[in-house]
């Protein structure tokens, strides 16, 4: 992002962070900070003297990202959703609206995938077979061990 100069405003949507001033306010660790920034998801300016100063607007990011953990997202989900999120300015309300679509279009993904892990563990629990080899409901003569290794049945969409 290059290198900017501390605005004295801190409400200013334009004031830059110090790493400690951002993990204070998200409750994120520096060390943290540091690697979504390696990942590209947050952005920071380098003073003159090379230390780091995040955008005040990348406090929503980082809010983002931690809900994204607490919840069980993989970062690269993260990564995908905010393709679309400008790193060198304030993202816009359209620029939301275009990330918050994307993501989610993923997350009801993810809930069609818990559904059916749910309705296989029901129809297995409810067997009484507890035999994922000779299961005659889910895996006849362990059909699927055929198609290769993992959750075949969830990863196939086959439910």
């Amino acid at each position: 992002m290059g290198d900017l100069q501390q605005q004295d405003d801190a409400q200013s949507p334009y004031a830059l962070l110090t790493i400690g001033e951002m993990s204070r306010r998200t409750g994120i660790a520096a060390s943290a900070l540091r690697f979504y920034e390696r990942l590209g998801l947050i952005a920071s300016a380098r003073t003159a003297g090379n230390q780091r100063r995040y955008p005040r607007h990348m406090l929503r990011r980082v809010s983002l990202i931690a809900v994204a953990k607490r919840l069980g997202i993989p970062l690269t989900d993260v990564q995908e959703a905010f393709t679309e999120l400008p790193l060198d300015r304030m993202p816009s309300q359209e620029d939301w609206q275009r990330a918050s679509q994307r993501w989610k279009r993923t997350l009801e993904e993810r809930r069609r995938a818990i559904e059916r892990l749910e309705q296989e563990l029901t129809g297995c629990i409810g067997c009484g077979c507890l035999s994922m080899d000779a299961c005659a409901l889910l895996n006849p003569e362990d059909s699927l061990g055929s198609t290769g290794a993992g959750p075949r049945r969830l990863e196939d969409d086959a439910i």
